[in-house]
């Protein structure tokens, strides 16, 4: 990938509790938090969790919807659902993902088997929903 790539910096997630959603995706989905410390200790806005080297996902508390001002209406998104974020993640920790899900009774769909996406179609992926109902879908590619 070269510095002319474009690429998914962040994803903002709405969220009731962020510390609490920081503990869960780092937990149940494996990633590691950011800033939680800091956003805990009241001297950052929100927490984020790492996906990867060069993208997070940022948990925003949903009683900062009201301060949104980047944009006409921006405010507005707070509840707005995105469909889903997808996580693409190595066989093993797909796996990984999957027990630990189970172990903390994390619903979770079917495995599917040939879903498209950014690096064509998957081996296997499915669907769970975090504490605030955001849905995530994990898939591995081979």
């Amino acid at each position: 990938m070269t510095e002319h790539t474009a690429r998914l910096d962040h994803v903002v997630l709405w969220v009731r509790d962020p510390a609490a959603a920081a503990v869960f995706y780092e937990q149940a989905v494996g990633l590691t938090p950011v800033r939680l410390a800091e956003f805990i200790a009241g001297e950052e806005p929100f927490p984020s969790v790492r996906v990867s080297e060069d993208c997070l996902l940022d948990l925003m508390p949903s009683a900062a919807a009201e301060h949104m001002k980047m944009l006409p209406g921006a405010a507005d998104s707070a509840g707005h659902p995105v469909n889903h974020v997808c996580l693409a993640l190595p066989r093993g920790d797909f796996d990984a993902l999957r027990t630990r899900l189970e172990e903390r009774a994390v619903p979770a769909s079917d495995v599917t088997h040939g879903s498209f996406g950014a690096r064509g179609d998957a081996t296997r992926s499915f669907y769970f929903r975090d504490p605030d109902g955001n849905v995530v879908e994990a898939r591995h590619y081979d």
